[in-house]
């Protein structure tokens, strides 16, 4: 066979024709960017996006799009003209301004020309300080400036009274600029990765924020006023250098996930109060033992994180962590395991590697969770996952009568509702609470009561003694019919959960609650929204989800007089027909519908998520 004859390939380029793949780009192609095409679709939408190219200043013409170049000026005087998208009439000032991912220095004084800025995106660049004139931007929600150098925020910063989400991370602040605590709309607020060793005091005055995140920093301690973040649903606060905690935590009643792994703490503080914590990560630590009043007070928890501590004994008390579905024990000093473990029905995910555990044979621990907890069992003698009972709190009541580990009783004393201002008796079985039970809250001034997960007929008498206080008040999961009249006392109620109960309707005395500000009525027998929900004016959440209301009324005299409600959860009911005048509520930022038999609008639609929801809705109000 004859071989090919191999054609040469020319690929002779001259150098200078090469453009090299990485290059700063100089300030006239950072303005080349900036194309009369983008221009016009950020005056069109309000919205410019420049994240990721490779800028090196940012356009001057950023800071006033409306005012073209001489040479782009066209005057235009055709009277057939039919398209008059680009007309000044239908621009749009710039609400959202994304300059991520760039490599910026600095950022021009001039940005406070743009006041109607409500997102502002400035993180992965090489930012060391902030102009003044950022104050301006008096209409600001979001602002991100993560993953640059800065060691300060000027003072014209915390003039943003708007700000709800705040992100500093991975900067080189070493300290946290006092005024913070002017910004007291914030929401959010993350300044991890920054080199901060203490926090000022006044952060407790951020009453709205929900997240906090304050991971890899250097905190030693903190303050006592953050314990007055009532909202507070996630708190970090992995990798710093703290020794303790706030003795009170359990004035945190909202908080839902705890995050404080990798410091030096000795011992776990009093959680009584935290009847919302779901996951506690406290792992690489130093906590030598765990109170059976800490599992007593921690119903909901979820996850409990204890690996890598100096622990050496559970107590029997671990039963009543009844909802726990993961347990990490793992290289601590655990010599045995407790039977009453096995009865935790919930329980997927036991691990205890690294401990000197000498009950239980090495070769059953490798075989993992399931294996260790049927040996529990067996040598429990039930052969059973919940001790022969249903449900997680009866396993936990069996292993407490079984064991006899409580004396006291079934109610906290004075001292115990004092330190957190707080009555909570839940998942006790109770059908009946007695009046001294209350008249002791009432010594110890309550204003938060939570008698949810019983077995409730009525909302006992006794808690009248506390009308002058109650300002929150959890009857759910119980087997509630009606509101007794006694409510119309609550004169300074704010939050009220109703729900899971086996409500039908809710009478008059409902709508005297002038104060209310959150009403959670889900999973009822409600067949419609009831009219004295519609008196409370202050209203700013309704959760009605999982009943069987057929209609929304939208009117003046329906959900329309809710002129300040921002949340309304009407998921996984019977409505057919959802009105286009909800749209017009422009009050309302969350909405869920999701779950009913309504064909318009469509699940598409739904997913996209409220501001979707609405604009759909308006569109269809006739004209």
């Amino acid at each position: 066979m004859k071989a090919h004859r191999q054609i040469p390939v020319r690929s002779r380029i001259r150098q200078q024709e090469l453009n090299p793949v990485f290059h700063f780009q100089d300030k006239q192609e950072d303005n080349q960017i900036l194309t009369r095409a983008r221009i016009k679709q950020a005056l069109k939408s309000g919205v410019l996006n420049l994240s990721g190219k490779g800028l090196a200043t940012v356009p001057e013409k950023v800071w006033n799009l409306s005012d073209s170049d001489e040479n782009e000026k066209e005057v235009r005087y055709d009277l057939e003209r039919t398209n008059d998208e680009e007309s000044w009439w239908n621009q749009r000032s710039l609400t959202s301004l994304d300059l991520s991912s760039n490599t910026l220095t600095t950022i021009s004084e001039n940005i406070q020309n743009l006041v109607d800025l409500t997102v502002l995106n400035l993180q992965d660049n090489a930012l060391t300080s902030l102009p003044a004139g950022i104050g301006a931007l008096t209409k600001l929600t979001k602002f991100s400036v993560a993953r640059n150098k800065l060691t300060e925020l000027p003072e014209s910063f915390f003039q943003l009274k708007e700000l709800k989400h705040l992100n500093l991370s991975h900067n080189e602040f070493a300290e946290m600029n006092p005024n913070i605590s002017d910004l007291i709309m914030l929401e959010t607020l993350d300044v991890s990765f920054n080199s901060i060793n203490a926090l000022p005091g006044g952060v407790g005055f951020l009453v709205r924020l929900q997240q906090l995140t304050l991971s890899n920093n250097h905190l030693t301690e903190l303050p006592n006023d953050i314990v007055n973040l009532r909202k507070l649903q996630k708190l970090d606060l992995a990798k710093n250098d703290l020794k303790k905690l706030p003795p009170v935590m359990g004035e945190l009643r909202r908080l839902e996930c705890f995050y404080v792994q990798h410091n030096d703490i000795d011992e776990l503080p009093d959680f009584t109060g935290c009847e919302a914590l779901k996951e506690l990560h406290i792992s690489n630590n130093y906590i030598k033992t765990l109170p059976g009043d800490f599992c007593e007070n921690l119903p909901q928890l979820k996850v409990l994180d204890l690996r890598d501590n100096k622990i050496e004994k559970l107590p029997d008390e671990i039963a009543l962590l009844a909802s726990l579905t993961r347990l990490d024990l793992s290289n601590n000093t655990i010599s045995s395991l407790p039977s009453c473990l096995s009865t935790l029905a919930h329980l997927v995910s036991l691990q205890v590697e690294g401990n000197p555990i000498r009950s239980i044979r090495r070769d059953i621990i490798q075989c993992g969770t399931q294996r260790i907890l049927k040996t529990l069992r067996e040598r429990d003698g039930t052969g059973k996952p919940d001790g022969g009972q249903k449900g997680a709190t009866a396993a936990a009541s069996t292993a407490v009568v079984k064991n006899s580990l409580f004396t006291e009783s079934t109610f906290p004393d004075v001292y115990q509702m004092r330190k957190g201002r707080a009555l909570i008796v839940c998942s006790k079985a109770l059908v009946d609470i007695p009046e001294a039970v209350f008249l002791d809250a009432l010594e110890a001034c309550v204003y938060n009561v939570d008698i949810s997960k019983n077995k409730l007929a009525a909302v006992p008498s006794g808690i009248t003694h506390l009308s002058s206080l109650l300002t929150e008040l959890n009857v759910s999961f119980n087997l509630l019919q009606t509101v007794p009249a006694f409510f119309s006392q609550f004169d300074k109620i704010s939050y009220l959960n109703l729900s899971n109960n086996q409500m039908t309707d809710l009478p008059e005395v409902v709508g005297l609650l002038v104060t209310l500000r959150e009403l959670n009525v889900i999973s009822n027998q409600l067949k419609r929204i009831p009219d004295c929900v519609y008196e409370l004016r202050g209203l700013e959440i309704l959760l009605a989800s999982g009943n069987q209301i057929e209609e929304i009324d939208a009117t003046e005299s329906g959900l329309g007089a809710l002129k300040r409600l921002a949340t309304l959860d009407l998921a996984n009911n019977n409505i057919k027909h959802v009105p286009p005048v909800l749209g017009t509520l422009k009050n309302i930022t969350t909405l869920e519908l999701i779950g009913n038999s309504f064909r318009q609008p469509r699940h598409q639609i739904l997913e996209k998520g409220t501001e979707s929801i609405m604009s759909y809705l308006r569109d269809r109000i006739p004209q």
